[in-house]
């Protein structure tokens, strides 16, 4: 039983070659951190997904957090020693995709597409870097995503801070302008799907741009590309793109662009709102935080009731894991016209953040990983009104159905 816990919820990062400081493939691996694994459980920093249990919208896809059931399993195995138990019940091992491999692969097979950055030599040691190509897309149809992954490579894993991508098109004089967001990527992310009913569009003819973020590691890469895949609809998912609404990819700051400083031994809280002339639907939110961030949440403000409602809240910020929460399906945030979205972003540059590399320093908004960043990352499909009441009414049934079952 303790064997299958650690297989769903430790093995994909704890194995030979990952990321995982320590290999838990076996017993004699698992057993001398065993008093450490039920301390991380139990204060849940293990799995790592920062998404609080008790507020806000709980249905996501792709969630870390493990069950309760299975942290109590944990604990009292633990308190009992760590025994074995019988060898013979083992399940077999699992066979996880190694780095530099596509993690959406299992369930989705290989990408349709496949759009590479241009090469550069990432160096052993030095400062934050950045590379921003642009490259032909290859793209030769318009077509809706079905998901997208953007994979830095297997040697430059450790060192790829972040690697955004946009499409850019041609107008009508043959000027490049920026025409839609492809994919954002943070240390720890998977990767984003793009829910049924929506179409994020990847544009035929366009080229992509990048804005990739080195961190030195100690490993010097020649030649260095980072890939982001495109798998898009099928047959067999009956997607109809004449009927989907528009969804987008977009970066909200929190900040009004980046004007703050957390003093030495100092805290912070900024805020940003944000307001749609149009219903709009969450599919997904990511904060992105540096190494003073602790926390930040995502509320809605209606402001013909006054009423204020918590989304989404991450208490346990780690800017070692970037996660983009995915609501699950008939579980988005509706968001009717004219309310607010409120995000509010808490810094912490006192000795007490474990993750704060020193509290003796100013430190302001900027793009190095010593600098602070206060912006979430938000996945919107604007809708209509009748869209919007449909979906309302939908879940008002659903609501309703489950209620009698009961």
């Amino acid at each position: 039983e303790v064997s299958r816990i650690i297989q769903d919820n430790c093995q994909s990062c704890h194995q030979p070659g990952q990321i995982g400081p320590m290999s838990f493939t076996s017993y004699e691996e698992v057993r001398p951190w065993a008093p450490l694994i039920k301390m991380r459980v139990e204060q849940r920093e293990m799995p790592p997904y920062q998404y609080d249990h008790d507020v806000g919208v709980q249905e996501l896809k792709n969630d870390w957090r493990m069950e309760q059931e299975d942290v109590d399993t944990i604990v009292a195995w633990v308190e009992a020693g760590a025994p074995l138990g019988n060898p013979e019940e083992l399940p077999p091992p699992v066979d996880y995709p190694e780095v530099g491999e596509w993690r959406l692969a299992d369930e989705l097979g290989p990408p349709d597409h496949v759009i590479k950055s241009s090469a550069w030599d990432v160096p052993a040691n030095g400062q934050d870097l950045w590379w921003e190509p642009e490259v032909d897309s290859g793209i030769t149809e318009s077509r809706c995503i079905k998901a997208i992954e953007t994979l830095p490579s297997k040697d430059a894993h450790g060192s790829t801070h972040h690697a955004n991508s946009h499409f850019m098109s041609q107008d009508e004089n043959g000027n490049w302008f920026p025409s839609g967001r492809l994919s954002e990527y943070a240390y720890g992310k998977l990767g984003e799907k793009v829910p049924e009913g929506a179409c994020r569009k990847a544009p035929a003819n366009s080229k992509v741009g990048w804005s990739i973020h080195y961190y030195p590691d100690g490993n010097a890469v020649a030649d260095d590309q980072v890939s982001v895949g495109i798998w898009y609809h099928d047959e067999e998912d009956n997607f109809n793109e004449e009927e989907a609404y528009t969804q987008d990819l977009t970066l909200y700051f929190l900040d009004g662009g980046g004007d703050y400083l957390i003093p030495p031994h100092g805290k912070l809280m900024t805020q940003g709102f944000h307001s749609f002339d149009h219903p709009v639907r969450i599919d997904s939110w990511q904060p992105h935080l540096h190494l003073r961030g602790v926390a930040m949440s995502m509320e809605v403000f209606y402001p013909e009731t006054g009423r204020k409602e918590v989304l989404s809240q991450a208490s346990n910020w780690n800017a070692g894991w970037n996660h983009s929460h995915t609501y699950e399906d008939g579980f988005q945030p509706l968001i009717p016209a004219g309310a607010t979205i409120i995000l509010t972003a808490w810094f912490d540059n006192t000795a007490n953040n474990p993750l704060n590399p020193d509290p003796d320093q100013w430190v302001g908004a900027g793009q190095r990983t010593t600098d602070e960043m206060s912006h979430a990352w938000i996945a919107v499909t604007h809708l209509d009104d009748d869209g919007y009441e449909k979906m309302l009414t939908e879940r008002a049934e659903r609501d309703q159905r489950n209620m009698a079952t009961r």
